[in-house]
């Protein structure tokens, strides 16, 4: 039995149902009706904070503040899902390892920052404590 006989008797020629176009379900079809979910998505991610900080509607600025880091980390979320078709499969998984690396550090050098400033004056001039 040669390899063409192989072929006919089995079914298939070795591709196992793939046709060769490179399709796979790790990609995102890009559709209009994605873009303009997305794009909806992020009109109304920025208009909600702008009312919230030009209307004043919390008397305290640290309930603004902290709203407005949830809203701009949800429209990120929008922008990476939508705009940058990024998931757990694209690229066999190495985007999301990518951004879980970027993360570590953006925190790394935010936290650092913050200790250093908040620490600064006593850092800076022991003598001059009050």
């Amino acid at each position: 039995m040669n390899a063409q006989d192989n072929t006919l008797a089995h079914g298939h020629d070795g591709h196992e149902g793939h046709d060769g176009h490179g399709h796979d379900d790790s990609h995102i079809h890009i559709s209009m009706s994605g873009y303009v979910t997305g794009f909806v998505l992020s009109v109304i991610l920025t208009t909600i904070p702008f009312w919230l900080v030009m209307g004043k509607v919390f008397e305290k600025s640290s309930t603004t503040a902290i709203l407005l880091l949830a809203l701009g980390a949800v429209q990120i979320v929008v922008h990476m899902i939508y705009f940058l078709h990024m998931n757990a499969k694209s690229e066999g998984g190495w985007n999301m390892l990518a951004l879980m690396f970027t993360l570590v550090l953006v925190v790394i050098t935010l936290s650092g920052t913050l200790w250093v400033m908040f620490h600064l004056n006593s850092n800076m001039m022991p003598g001059m404590e009050r």
